[in-house]
């Protein structure tokens, strides 16, 4: 498994310090992107929060995560969240270190007290002192918030002082991409009540098989199979995190796709007062989204690659990206926008909010292009087509990989399937297989240049 060492450098170690009457969270950050561009430490907030003991205890959820192996539980290893200000407000986002768990907490502009909230993304600090103080926070007084050093650290700091390096994966930054492009298909499924969700949540099993829920009545049952409108819970105490949070939920909502039989990602979202706690679980507590190949198609077209460097040209922090103004802002129609937005989702460039149905602009503050260059199917899929292995006829292709043919076939809806063993096991379930996607790539690429000989020839007939 690739991977590598990623340096995370803070000008001091984030703190929650009491101050007279008054008490201060101080979250430092690392490198990032901003509107400006690249920079050190940037600063995104300093105001008050709104309800600090309900943030703090968020934030803890996040941090949870970020330490956590839910698979083959080992010696935790954390990756410090990530935060982006996106004007109207704040985004910690966290990955397990198994690769099947992601969460967000959004502090809502009910959440925030205090100057506008700044553009751009990077890590913060959150080290175990700061946990410790975080835990022991109680009360309603006032707590101060100040993401990124304050004025006089701006003008005085000239060099780290704090520095962490952490091992980051291939497959963490893959995963970071899946769970986005998952979470674009989920719909809304249940909806309980914070009485009923704190019900529910404290109901459910520890063990790690997978379960469905469906709602009935104000409750949540489980069920055997997928019936309509079930959500699949696949290792219930994947949501352990969300205990941090319980007595503060106003309500709970549950997204997922379409039930088809088969084990799915979900998302589990916890309503607090200005702010939602959300946790985005796998197929399965022992797959990680890195393998569920739901970016491969976005990334095997050079069309969406354009497109991407198009639309990202357009992107300005939003909060939430309106597809329509992007489509009218870039003359492209709104699938290929669509296209464009997953292949900038493998990069880090932008997350999907279930709870407004719509992607809103970051940039992860590492190398996330990794993820599409060390793509294991797409590499594969590439050599196959610069070895001419792929031979096209109708809507039969035959890929030849090592020794073996391989049958694919396209049917009526597009939909591709193959003759190997991947696609016996997984029926398409975690994307095409590597001769699919060669398949896929080398149709496109006969679409291109087919396309300037037809326009040549219409040219020629209108003359």
């Amino acid at each position: 498994m690739t991977r590598s060492l990623t340096a995370l450098a803070y000008a001091r170690p984030s703190a929650l310090e009491t101050a007279g009457s008054g008490r201060s969270l101080g979250l430092e950050t690392s490198g990032g992107r901003t509107p400006r561009g690249a920079e050190a430490r940037p600063r995104f907030f300093s105001g008050f929060l709104s309800s600090p003991q309900v943030a703090a205890r968020g934030l803890l959820a996040v941090a949870d995560v970020a330490a956590a192996r839910y698979h083959q539980r080992m010696r935790p290893g954390s990756l410090d969240p990530v935060v982006t200000g996106n004007g109207d407000r704040l985004r910690f986002e966290s990955f397990s270190g198994c690769g099947g768990v992601y969460a967000r907490l959004d502090v809502l502009s009910a959440g925030l007290d205090g100057a506008e909230t700044g553009h751009g993304t990077t890590n913060v600090d959150v080290n175990n002192p700061l946990r410790e103080a975080l835990s022991r926070l109680t009360g309603s007084d006032p707590l101060h918030l100040r993401v990124g050093p304050d004025e006089l650290a701006v003008t005085t700091l000239d060099g780290p002082v704090v520095e962490k390096k952490v091992p980051l994966p291939d497959r963490w930054l893959r995963g970071f991409a899946e769970a986005q492009v998952s979470s674009a298909g989920f719909d809304l499924r249940a909806e309980l009540s914070g009485a009923e969700a704190v019900r529910f949540l404290r109901a459910l099993p520890r063990g790690r098989g997978p379960l469905w829920v469906v709602q009935q009545g104000r409750t949540l049952r489980p069920t055997t199979r997928p019936v309509p409108g079930a959500v699949c819970l696949a290792g219930p105490d994947r949501l352990v995190a969300l205990e941090r949070v319980l007595r503060h939920a106003t309500a709970l909502r549950v997204y997922g796709p379409v039930p088809d039989g088969a084990a799915a990602p979900s998302a589990w979202e916890v309503e607090l007062p200005g702010m939602r706690l959300t946790l985005t679980l796998s197929p399965d507590p022992a797959r990680g989204f890195s393998g569920e190949g739901g970016v491969l198609e976005a990334l095997a077209t050079e069309e969406a690659a354009g497109d991407a460097e198009l639309i990202s040209v357009l992107l300005a922090w939003e909060p939430r990206i309106d597809l329509a103004d992007l489509a009218e802002q870039s003359g492209l129609p709104v699938d290929r926008v669509r296209a464009a937005l997953t292949r900038l989702g493998t990069a880090g460039r932008v997350g999907y909010d279930v709870a407004e149905a719509a992607y809103f602009h970051r940039e992860l503050p590492y190398d996330a292009d990794r993820a599409e260059r060390h793509n294991p199917r797409l590499l594969s899929a590439r050599a196959l087509l610069a070895a001419h292995a792929v031979a096209l006829d109708g809507e039969l292709a035959t890929v030849v990989s090592g020794e073996r043919r391989y049958q694919v076939r396209e049917a009526a809806d597009g939909r591709l399937s193959c003759t190997c063993a991947w696609w016996a096991d997984h029926r398409g379930g975690r994307g095409p297989c590597k001769h699919a996607l060669a398949v896929r790539m080398a149709r496109r690429r006969v679409t291109v240049e087919a396309a300037p000989a037809a326009a040549g020839t219409g040219a020629g007939a209108a003359r």
